[in-house]
């Protein structure tokens, strides 16, 4: 039996993600949470959602969750780690407000938040602090008890998120075919962001100065990189790209774009490219249309070999990297010093989001961060 863990000061883990619709009807009630305030007639959403009706109208995010929902149950039973964990959503059921509302009710006060998102930025990781406090607004309005969250660390530089992506990325050379294998390039992707957005990510006058969202897939990426290497004998390029675009064409986004990068590739003689989905946690709809769907249609018209590498997902390698951060967080909350588990050039991130950190636009209230 596995030595227990304490959690004090914490009596429950939140896992908080972006939510997806599970069927026709839900597709534009989603879109439009998602782009609440911003005045996007429906006819332009049903036109967006038509990636998701080629899926029957069914993000995969959901089950995902789900899945890993029961890996972290698990891993928490049999690793002596005696903490509840919930479930919510920004974007759809079950909704953060909700889950926070049966967690004041459960008798809850003192809540670790998990994201589904690795890195720092300000729609993976402030936003996610914004929902937290329009919900626990919520909740103080209904005169209910709100408990205290925070929020953990961003985990793209630890073991039990690099090793199951060198893993993935393997499994995903072995699936191309044996002539072009040794040569395959590879394309680590993450999902782009206006230009002026990743260079606040992440605290000013920290190692990346405000830079962190590239700074962190470039790190993450180089480690990955690094161990496919040590497991092949191969040295190969590799480049970070990006994807999923979705801003008016005049604001400059991070680039280059998958495809425009298959396309560079392709002209340079590269023999393959392996896609690998870095800056995403579970195979969500951006995975699986925008890689999966567009990437490998413009490949195929190219004539150049690709494979797709999985995400973490549930991996039993990462439940576990969650238990070690969650025991991390809680040994500093109680004044201790505990280990902190990160691998390449970045180090540990910082436990709580500094005043400034990943800004918004208009500024907004955000719980678990010191603004």
């Amino acid at each position: 039996m596995a030595d227990q863990l304490d959690p004090t000061p914490y009596d429950a883990l939140l896992l908080l993600s972006f939510g997806g619709p599970e069927g026709p009807d839900d597709v534009v009630p989603f879109l439009e949470n998602v782009t609440a305030g911003r005045g996007i007639p429906r006819e332009r959403l049903k036109e967006v959602g038509q990636h998701y009706f080629l899926f029957g109208g069914v993000s995969p995010i959901n089950a995902q969750n789900r899945e890993l929902l029961d890996a972290l149950r698990d891993d928490f039973a049999a690793g002596g780690l005696d903490l509840p964990v919930y479930w919510g959503n920004r974007n759809w059921a079950p909704y953060l407000t909700d889950t926070l509302r049966e967690m004041s009710d459960d008798g809850r006060r003192r809540v670790l938040v998990l994201t589904t998102s690795a890195y720092a930025s300000y729609s993976g990781c402030r936003q996610y602090r914004e929902n937290l406090a329009d919900a626990l607004a919520v909740l103080r309005s209904e005169g209910r008890p709100v408990p205290v969250v925070d929020k953990l660390r961003h985990y793209f530089n630890h073991p039990g998120f690099v090793g199951p992506m060198t893993d993935a990325v393997l499994a995903a050379l072995a699936a191309l075919p044996p002539g072009v294998r040794d040569g395959a390039h590879l394309a680590f992707t993450t999902h782009s962001i206006p230009t002026a957005a990743a260079d606040t990510s992440g605290p000013a006058g920290g190692p990346a100065d405000g830079g962190a969202y590239v700074a962190q897939h470039l790190d993450a990426a180089a480690l990955v990189a690094g161990a496919v290497r040590e497991a092949t004998g191969v040295e190969r390029p590799w480049r970070l790209v990006y994807q999923s675009r979705s801003g008016a064409p005049h604001i400059p986004w991070l680039e280059p774009d998958i495809c425009d990068h298959l396309e560079a590739e392709h002209a340079a003689g590269a023999p393959a490219v392996v896609m690998v989905p870095i800056g995403f946690v579970s195979d969500h709809m951006e995975v699986k249309y925008d890689l999966d769907t567009e990437a490998a249609a413009k490949a195929a018209d190219l004539g150049l070999p690709v494979a797709r590498a999985a995400t973490v997902g549930a991996d039993p390698r990462f439940a576990a990297a969650v238990r070690d951060l969650v025991a991390e967080r809680a040994a500093a909350e109680r004044g201790e010093q505990p280990a902190r588990c990160a691998l390449g050039a970045l180090g540990a991130s910082h436990d709580v989001c500094p005043a400034g950190c990943c800004p918004a636009r208009v500024p907004r209230a955000a719980a678990a961060g010191r603004d």
